[in-house]
């Protein structure tokens, strides 16, 4: 039995954790102050703490520091209904065990306390360092997966790989990593290598000496060694010519760079963030991207959801991008009409958070009256215009290709095809259905629901393809 000791002002959350504590054989204690807590704690030791933020008096985050003290190193559980990426990441840097936002699924809290408990039997768990930053700015669950991902990834040296569409944020993300590194006070170096020409990235990469190649008139420093002691971070990293690749894998492998018409090499050390919207892997394939230079980019992995996956941070961002946009002549705030909104969270944003952003700003400059509505707002970016059209659609159209050619081989032997039909569904359905089910957090209701089946035939056929349920 361990003791759990639950920190909360609403008693509705006091109660349904302490029974869900309790219905495991847990002894729990209850708090609704800071105060309270550290007192308890002290009288009583508990094995795992899950503490709100937003208590009265002294708040959550400060109450850890002071847990730590009192009784030494404990498993904490934050929970919070303010889910921006400075409280995710200060309650990582305080030692937090994990970070929940409300309203959560019991499921959820049960796996986490499982796993608090585990640790606390099994070893300590130190607390770490307070740091502030500028957010990146989201309330729903995937950005909230996102937050959690870069509070844990920043504090250790690991290459990140950070995939999503154009526009997504990626390298805000990026920033918010180092801005939360060891490194932080180093430079942070951005380079778009899409933006390179394939002549010149191996010396804007490297440098060159003076004289390397024609017009080279004085020595240039490459930006590996102009990020030395801070942060590279390499955006349209697929862009990257393979005849260069092999170099940088090298300089980061040996931590030294080998400018151009030089034979010095030059001592350089650098945490590399990449970023990419295209499918590596499938480069891979092509044999278009070195399968050792991903490995070597990709320890650490965050994939940032585009905006109309989130379609809950468009209001948050439209007002958020809104505040920046003060009338010059008038100094006028503008505001945003229920029906703008609407119209917002109505639209696929294919262009995602960067198409958001020039949209308020248009809106902001048409608007009348200080209050924005449909008819300021820009025509909608469609998916032919940013080039979509055909990759989205290949995509299905490969889909049903390699149908075409599983349907194929399974015909060669027409004694071996008399359950065909049987063994399509049994290789579709269940990826479909585990998708389905992430998407709701294991909730079988929705995600019947979203599929079109009844929960009674979804719940069968999980047994049938022993799919678990979480």
């Amino acid at each position: 039995m361990s003791k759990l000791l639950i920190v909360d002002d609403e008693e509705s959350i006091c109660w349904g954790l302490s029974q869900l504590g309790e219905s495991h054989g847990h002894q729990v204690m209850m708090a609704s102050t800071a105060e309270q807590a550290l007192s308890l704690a002290e009288e009583n030791r508990p094995d795992v703490v899950v503490m709100d933020v937003r208590l009265p008096g002294m708040d959550g985050l400060t109450a850890m520091q002071g847990l730590y003290d009192r009784i030494g190193p404990v498993p904490v559980i934050v929970i919070t209904a303010y889910g921006d990426l400075q409280t995710a990441v200060e309650a990582v840097r305080k030692g937090a065990f994990d970070y929940i936002v409300k309203p959560f699924d019991l499921n959820q809290m049960e796996q986490v306390l499982d796993k608090a408990i585990n640790e606390s039997q099994r070893e300590e768990h130190m607390p770490g360092e307070t740091r502030q930053v500028e957010g990146l700015v989201g309330s729903t669950p995937e950005m909230q997966d996102v937050f959690k991902s870069i509070a844990l990834v920043a504090g250790s040296e690991a290459s990140v790989l950070l995939s999503g569409e154009s526009g997504t944020g990626k390298e805000l993300a990026a920033q918010a990593i180092h801005r939360f590194s060891e490194r932080a006070s180093g430079p942070f170096v951005a380079v778009n290598i899409a933006s390179l020409s394939e002549n010149l990235a191996e010396s804007e990469l490297f440098g060159h000496a003076q004289g390397a190649f024609t017009g080279a008139e004085s020595a240039r420093v490459g930006f590996l060694e102009q990020a030395d002691q801070g942060t590279l971070f390499l955006d349209e990293v697929a862009d990257i010519p393979i005849s260069i690749q092999i170099k940088l894998l090298r300089a980061l492998e040996e931590g030294e760079v080998l400018p151009v018409g030089s034979n010095q090499r030059v001592k350089t050390s650098f945490r590399v963030i990449a970023a990419t919207h295209r499918n590596l892997e499938s480069l891979i394939k092509q044999g278009k991207f070195r399968h050792d230079l991903y490995f070597r980019l990709c320890t650490f992995q965050i994939e940032i959801p585009p905006l109309r996956k989130r379609v809950g941070d468009i209001r948050v961002l439209a007002e958020f991008f809104l505040e920046r946009f003060v009338d010059l002549q008038t100094g006028m705030q503008h505001r945003l009409s229920s029906e703008a909104i609407a119209e917002l969270e109505r639209r696929p944003w294919y262009g995602n958070v960067r198409e958001l952003r020039n949209a308020i700003e248009h809106a902001a400059l048409r608007a009348r009256g200080g209050t924005i509505l449909p008819e300021d707002l820009p025509s909608p970016v469609s998916k032919s215009f940013l080039g979509m059209d055909e990759s989205e659609a290949g995509s299905d159209a490969q889909v049903a290709t390699l149908l075409k050619q599983w349907a194929e081989l399974q015909l060669t032997d027409p004694e071996q095809a008399s359950d065909i039909y049987e063994k399509l569904l049994a290789l579709v359905e269940p990826p479909v259905m585990e998708i389905a089910l992430e998407k709701f957090h294991g909730q079988c209701a929705p995600a019947a629901r979203c599929l079109g089946l009844h929960r009674t035939t979804l719940s069968k056929k999980l047994k049938q393809y022993g799919i678990e349920n979480s």
